[in-house]
């Protein structure tokens, strides 16, 4: 997200000597993304972020495709992924690309004996269930249902839950996630037509610093695999930071619904971009008000995108026999709308209480072998009357 933000203690000058009471130095460290052409932050570490002890075992979490040139409508019944300890273990990849994976996750512990860092993709992460904190070298934030926590590549983190109950609907982006550029002006602000503003993003205001030596278990995602390296010293030592390259939230219930006349397009919904896909937030709103409109939306053809969406909460109108935590898959090549009755069920309806998460992704999506489990293959047919 392009707005600067400041935390921690900080010298008046980047670069520049940065001295400890003792009278040693602060390590810097430079956190950017593009090369030097993107967002970055500026880190000051009790110790030098690089010192690497070893190198442990290091093996593959890349998905197990199913089927890889689909054109069939799925749905899958996400709250059958059943439950694991851990948080690693428990990430499973229901759809994939060359540019995102969609996961379904549901731990049941924090991560208490190691940190993560994903090194290859951004992770926006959507609380359907749970809460507690989210840990980073750059500050912590408190996260609860419908949340979004947007963690940039190479954040060193951890979540901390309050419960065992805990639901997560995850997208990793090959590509940087950011704001849309239409809500913003050439400076990066928000503008006045904007869905939400800067006010309702969370950014960390909890710095957790450590001077500490010994052995700390980071296990780092490269190329489809874990690696598990120990460093000499704790990854939360920052005293401070500045610049554009953090983690923050944002909640889906702070989502402002773009409404009209007539039934808008699903590109008034849109939360976050990519160059690869989008993601949309469906909230409660009030549906069209032209005196012949028709709430349910049109009869619409995926001609060059998959379109994935994750039902949240409430009723949602244009769908038969849907219920929290299902997915649908509507592939590109092949025309999907409402199911029978959905359309004469929403004339003369003036609100709508839905709650979903929508994934549009520019290339097809592969089917895992994960998502087979719960699937369900006679969803394609739900159109028949």
């Amino acid at each position: 997200m392009p707005f600067y933000h400041k935390l921690g203690k900080i010298p008046p000058k980047r670069h520049t000597q940065f001295r400890k009471e003792d009278g040693s130095l602060y390590y810097e460290q430079l956190f950017g993304t593009i090369g030097f052409d993107g967002m970055s932050t500026n880190s000051y570490h009790e110790h030098r972020p690089t010192m690497v002890k070893e190198i442990r075992k290091q093996y593959s979490v890349a998905p197990k495709i199913a089927k890889a040139n689909n054109i069939q409508s799925y749905r899958f019944r996400g709250f059958q992924v059943p439950p694991e300890n851990d948080y690693l273990e428990s990430r499973k990849v229901v759809l994939t690309n060359s540019d995102c994976n969609i996961i379904l996750s549901a731990p049941k512990k924090s991560t208490k004996d190691y940190f993560y860092k994903n090194t290859d993709a951004d992770e926006v992460i959507f609380i359907h269930k749970g809460t507690g904190k989210l840990r980073t070298h750059l500050g912590n934030l408190d996260f609860k249902y419908g949340d979004y926590l947007v963690i940039p590549r190479g954040i060193i983190y951890k979540l901390d839950f309050d419960d065992e109950n805990n639901r997560l609907f995850i997208v990793e982006s090959y590509s940087p996630v950011y704001t849309p550029k239409r809500y913003r002006n050439w400076f990066g602000q928000l503008l006045e037509h904007s869905p939400f503003c800067e006010r309702d993003l969370r950014r960390p205001e909890e710095l957790e610093t450590y001077n500490e030596l010994g052995d700390f278990l980071i296990k780092v995602k490269k190329q489809g695999e874990i690696i598990e390296m120990v460093y000499a010293s704790h990854p939360f030592d920052v005293v401070g930071y500045d610049g554009y390259n953090f983690p923050y939230a944002f909640s889906i219930h702070d989502f402002e619904p773009i409404t009209g006349r007539i039934h808008q397009p699903p590109p008034v919904h849109q939360t976050f971009e990519t160059n690869a896909f989008v993601i949309c937030s469906f909230v409660p709103r009030l549906y069209d008000y032209h005196p012949n409109s028709i709430p349910a939306p049109y009869n619409h053809s995926n001609i060059d995108s998959d379109e994935v969406l994750y039902y949240v909460d409430g009723d949602f109108m244009s769908r038969n026999d849907i219920d929290a935590g299902h997915i649908s898959l509507h592939p590109a090549g092949i025309p999907h709308g409402p199911h029978p009755g959905a359309t004469e069920r929403s004339i003369g309806e003036t609100v709508t209480e839905e709650l979903a998460v929508m994934v549009d992704t520019f290339k097809p999506l592969q089917v895992t072998e994960e998502a087979m489990k719960i699937a369900d293959e006679d969803y394609y047919k739900s159109w028949l009357e």
